[in-house]
């Protein structure tokens, strides 16, 4: 049995980290001349491109939650920038993904590269049982976030790929 102290401990932890997280990626943002959805937007697309999974506008909007106008918006904008690019689909050329651009991939890995080598290296000091147990409570913690406040996930918001490769 664990102490409510230590446990309520942890989840004030877990939140702290979590606002501290966003203001990182809101530096980036802003070092960038980037809005936070297209942060946002950008690991998502990562996610998927490491999931090998193939990303459409709509696909993205409803992963942010964008209706189509402001997903198609979103990836004009990133395009734009020089972020993403628009690809026909090589066996439906009726069907367009988006990709990540090379340069964003290098822009993230100048900006978070060094926290994800920080986490990284707290991790090597864990075990396997350890590691089970911290990659247990994470996901949980994000399944928790998922659902619609009842314990349903919400049907409208499609699931996101795992944020589960630190590259």
């Amino acid at each position: 049995m664990t102490d409510p102290g230590t446990e309520m401990e942890i989840v004030h932890l877990l939140r702290a980290v979590t606002v501290e997280l966003g203001a990182h990626s809101a530096r980036f943002a802003q070092r960038n001349g980037m809005h936070p959805t297209d942060v946002r937007a950008l690991i998502v697309l990562m996610d998927a491109a490491r999931a090998d999974e193939a990303m459409t506008a709509g696909r993205l909007g409803a992963a942010l939650g964008l209706n189509s106008a402001g997903a198609t918006a979103l990836v004009d904008r990133l395009e734009r920038a020089g972020h993403v690019r628009r690809v026909r689909d090589a066996r439906d050329r009726r069907r367009v993904t988006v990709e990540v651009d090379e340069r964003a991939v290098g822009l993230g890995q100048a900006h978070f590269g060094p926290l994800i080598g920080r986490a990284v290296e707290l991790l090597r000091g864990y075990d396997a049982r350890e590691l089970a147990a911290i990659r247990g409570f994470l996901t949980g913690v994000r399944e928790a976030a998922e659902e619609d406040g009842a314990g349903h996930r919400d049907p409208a918001r499609p699931r996101e790929p795992h944020h589960n490769d630190a590259g």
